[in-house]
């Protein structure tokens, strides 16, 4: 059991960083220091940002919960 947690906790570890790196830089941060600040927003998000949203929030969901249990089975196994 504690395997499968691991590989899982492994893939949605690179997968959130992979889609983080892909979202689009908001202003004010370290993107607009590497020229991110330059082209203008149109004023809304397009559906491909807001399904990479909610794609990046339902890993971070599984990442959490991998935590949470890799920690319950480390700490109560006998």
């Amino acid at each position: 059991m504690d395997l499968f947690f691991t590989v899982v906790l492994m893939i949605s570890s690179a997968l959130m960083i992979l889609l983080v790196l892909l979202h689009k830089g908001r202003g004010g941060g370290l993107s607009d220091m590497f020229g991110g600040g330059v082209s203008s927003s149109l004023g809304g998000s397009s559906v491909a940002e807001r399904n990479l949203d909610r794609l990046t929030v339902g890993i971070g969901v599984i990442w959490f919960a991998c935590v949470i249990a890799l920690g319950l089975l480390l700490a109560y196994q006998s």
